[in-house]
């Protein structure tokens, strides 16, 4: 299992750097430049080519810049904030994306997962098409109109929560966010568990745990459960990125200072920096879930486990 860990480690490296040089060689061919104030003349451009090393070759900028990342320099903002390291212009706004996406991800998964057990449980009953229809309209309907809707009741009409972010009400604030960001994942969770539990409902694994006198909570958790969750995780994975890099339209609406809008802003300004840090943030969580995913597997089901174990032998 240790080798097998270090080699998914290296691997992650080795993805993280290609996807790197990938990003910072297609900018390279983006029309325009990160000077495109008609203000500057040629000279005034040459002179911030030269200033910010982007006069030298692709490949030693892209050692410069690689070699500064290790370090924890990701450089200054050209356009959105000049002068300003890109570590200070994320350090405010990551922390807002990942609080509202963990919310998002932690509220859609519970509801998900007993809506999908719940109808399994009572499956083609009156429960079961509830359910299913639940899950359907939160697959169905944008993020964006759920959002409003939101806005609208609670914000507007009946003044329960704030319409627009405040730093000064986080939690609050986050609550509608967090729950129009959710829908997608609780639907998705809801329908992938209620087809896998099905599944394992009907399997002979669980007449033998019945056979055994095992009934109730532990049969469905222990057994049933636990066995379908690997699909689930396995669907949850990329949706948990998703939402914790944020949504631009839902922090659009809500006035959220997340990293979704800040990533937009960069790459209609060419700030080269900003776009190239946050795509790496943004491919560092996502190799780095799935790598927590790998080895959630292998608790999950020791099967697995012992497969890979016995491949790396």
């Amino acid at each position: 299992m240790h080798k097998y860990i270090l080699k998914r480690i290296f691997l992650s490296v080795f993805t993280l750097l290609a996807i790197t040089l990938v990003l910072f060689t297609l900018l390279q061919f983006m029309p325009g430049s990160p000077f495109n104030d008609e203000k500057l003349t040629d000279d005034q451009r040459t002179v911030l080519n030269a200033k910010y090393g982007l006069d030298q070759p692709v490949y030693v900028q892209f050692g410069k810049y690689v070699s500064n990342m290790v370090q924890g320099d990701f450089g200054v903002s050209y356009n959105i904030s000049k002068n300003t390291p890109i570590s200070q212009l994320i350090q405010t706004r990551l922390p807002v994306s990942i609080r509202i996406g963990g919310m998002a991800v932690g509220l859609g998964a519970i509801v998900g997962l007993i809506f999908g057990v719940i109808a399994a449980l009572n499956h083609n009953t009156f429960w079961d098409t509830l359910c299913t229809a639940v899950s359907v309209l939160g697959v169905s309907v944008p993020s964006y109109v759920f959002a409003l809707a939101l806005s609208y009741t609670f914000g507007f009409r009946l003044s329960w929560l704030p319409m627009l972010y405040s730093s000064k009400a986080e939690f609050a604030s986050s609550v509608m966010p967090s729950i129009a960001l959710g829908m997608f994942t609780m639907a998705s969770i809801a329908r992938f568990t209620r087809t896998e539990m099905l599944e394992v409902l009907g399997s002979d694994y669980m007449l033998l745990a019945e056979s055994k006198g095992i009934s109730g909570a532990p049969l469905i958790l222990r057994h049933a459960l636990r066995n379908a969750m690997i699909p689930i995780i396995t669907v949850l994975a990329p949706l948990i990125v998703d939402l914790m890099t944020g949504s631009l339209v839902v922090e659009k609406i809500f006035s959220i200072p997340g990293v979704g809008s800040l990533l937009v802003t960069a790459i209609q300004s060419n700030d080269y920096n900003v776009v190239i840090s946050l795509s790496f943030i943004y491919s560092a969580m996502y190799i780095g879930i799935m790598l927590v995913v790998d080895l959630l597997y292998g608790l999950i089901d020791p099967r697995i486990r012992i497969t890979k174990e016995g491949g790396n032998a």
